[in-house]
């Protein structure tokens, strides 16, 4: 990594998290893994200090740890991932176009938290929007699930791998640290929640909804709390879906350039089938038949099958090489 990489994720780390966090981040990113006394030592930072700021590294997937052979915990940053921050506006923009408002203030929760459950982000969500609704218009919590759950069916939001129910049913001695996981088939299943409510307005800090004056409420046990329905099932946004989305993008806008908009509509088209069935680093789609093609063609686009046909035909003798 060069110098004004190095110089760039520091800043990136200082704006976004304080100087705490810049300085273990920074200091993680020019000497490589290291474990939790050592980066106490050598940055001349409190063991405390320093465990609160691994976490919030952790948290938004910038550092990452690794158990050693003889018990040791060792933390590793993650350049790339800090430069993505860069991209932060775009991953929300493109979750406001293909989403509209209720997918760009998901993504941007995810986004600003790093993990969240789908509970807590639909919530805050359903907030956010009510609070510039007008009077008396609300966002059903449904309607934000829904949105939540098409951004998972199209991969954009994903499940984080957690700690395995075998490692927590050990009766031995605990780890040095977890183990996460998580399954393929598992990263994209929502579960089946019951979110039934509407988003609230914030009111003054010195009443509450009954209109009662604050020092007159009475105080909440933590027995009186809910219980969060999917707790300990946290998702984020997945950035490699997003990147495959804009390259997805290039490669339409390219063919319509060098060849027509019917031939990028194509494209398009068998792009679109295989989103979620190619990995995002692939270098093919996956294969697709003509008649498949034609039946996934937008409604309303009204070409043959032979001139489709055709066209694919082109497609396949370009010397670019897009099929």
């Amino acid at each position: 990594m060069t110098q004004a990489e190095i110089k760039l994720c520091s800043l990136l780390l200082q704006e976004h998290f304080g100087e705490i966090v810049e300085k273990i981040g920074v200091h993680l990113i020019r000497t490589g893994s290291q474990p939790l006394r050592v980066i106490a030592h050598d940055t001349g930072t409190s063991l405390d200090q320093v465990k609160k700021a691994l976490c919030v590294l952790i948290q938004h997937n910038l550092v990452t740890y690794q158990v050693h052979k003889r018990g040791v915990v060792e933390y590793e940053a993650q350049c790339n991932r800090v430069l993505r921050m860069l991209r932060y506006p775009r991953y929300i923009y493109t979750a406001k176009t293909l989403y509209s408002d209720t997918g760009e203030l998901i993504v941007e929760e995810l986004l600003l938290n790093g993990k969240m459950t789908m509970s807590a982000v639909v919530k805050k969500v359903a907030d956010r929007l009510t609070e510039t609704m007008e009077d008396g218009k609300t966002m059903d919590y449904a309607e934000v699930s829904n949105t939540f759950v098409r951004l998972v069916d199209t991969h954009f939001v994903q499940r984080c791998p957690l700690v395995p129910a075998t490692e927590n049913s050990d009766t031995g001695p605990p780890p040095p640290a977890p183990t996460l996981v998580v399954s393929e088939k598992d990263m994209y299943l929502v579960p089946k929640l019951s979110l039934i409510g509407k988003g609230k307005r914030r009111r003054s800090s010195d009443e509450d909804a009954t209109g009662e004056p604050k020092a007159k409420r009475p105080k909440q046990t933590t027995d009186n709390k809910e219980p969060i329905p999917d707790d300990g099932i946290y998702w984020q946004a997945n950035l490699d879906r997003f990147h495959q989305h804009f390259r997805d993008q290039a490669i339409v806008s390219a063919v319509a350039n060098r060849m027509d908009q019917t031939s990028s509509e194509i494209v398009r088209t068998m792009l679109r089938m295989s989103e979620v069935t190619t990995p995002s680093g692939a270098p093919f789609t996956q294969p697709l038949s003509s008649n498949e093609i034609f039946r996934s063609l937008p409604v309303g686009y009204n070409i043959s099958k032979q001139v489709l046909d055709q066209y694919l035909t082109l497609l396949a003798d370009d010397p670019v090489g897009c099929l």
